[in-house]
């Protein structure tokens, strides 16, 4: 199947989060540059994912490297590491990755066999020890941030830990990545609107960019069901 054309629903996200940079800007008298290319580039590039798209890569580097100077300015220290240090390089080996299975930057390219990445899922045991293995992981690391004086480590942990797994499985294309996205996503706009009331520079635009990813991780988890269901989880 090739299915590159984004849906309404896709477009929604995208012209949402465009309009919703431009209305802060107006409401508030600033206009963030920073953030709102962060934001657009990070959402363009989860539309993406989404949809099984290796171009999802073009943007995500973009997003990953303002992101990392943006969290930190503001003192989250842990997103800050995990972009800088972990999401840049993940740019090029998820590329690889999905190259690997499928993904194409064509149709021509692909030979037929379609531009998706061919996406797959665990089994019921993998996903327990993976459940234990991240709740373990986000505790230690939460302890460790509250250590260096993190203004908010568990939630920074969890973000961190999370997206840290998540990010693996979205190179290694298995569908459980989304639900993991899923909680980032809501504990990421809990902290960025904690960041919001104390006044930190960027955080309001955040807390667009990171509803906007909460919206698009649900429809990415029902994408992926199909696509990994498809594919035969392999």
């Amino acid at each position: 199947m090739k299915n590159r054309i984004l849906s309404l629903y896709d477009w929604f996200l995208i012209v949402g989060v465009i309009a919703s940079n431009i209305i802060y800007s107006v409401l508030s008298g600033n206009i963030d540059i920073i953030g709102s290319v962060a934001g657009i580039a990070g959402v363009l590039c989860v539309v993406l994912v989404a949809k099984g798209s290796i171009w999802n890569y073009a943007f995500g580097i973009v997003n990953v490297s303002m992101y990392a100077y943006i969290s930190f300015k503001a003192g989250i220290y842990g997103d800050a590491a995990l972009n800088a240090l972990y999401y840049v390089p993940m740019q090029f080996i998820g590329y690889r990755q999905w190259r690997k299975r499928g993904a194409a930057v064509s149709e021509s390219e692909s030979l037929g066999e379609g531009v998706q990445v061919k996406a797959r899922r665990f089994n019921q045991k993998q996903r327990v020890m993976l459940a234990l293995g991240c709740a373990l992981a986000v505790l230690v690391c939460g302890f460790i941030l509250k250590y260096f004086d993190d203004p908010q480590p568990f939630k920074d942990s969890t973000t961190t830990i999370l997206s840290i797994v998540a990010q693996a499985l979205m190179a290694l294309a298995f569908m459980e990545q989304w639900i993991l996205w899923i909680i980032t996503n809501v504990v990421s706009v809990v902290m960025w609107c904690i960041c919001v009331s104390r006044g930190e520079a960027h955080a309001a635009v955040m807390v667009i960019m990171w509803t906007f990813y909460l919206l698009n991780s649900i429809n990415g988890l029902r994408v992926w069901l199909r696509l990994s269901e498809r594919s035969g989880a392999k």
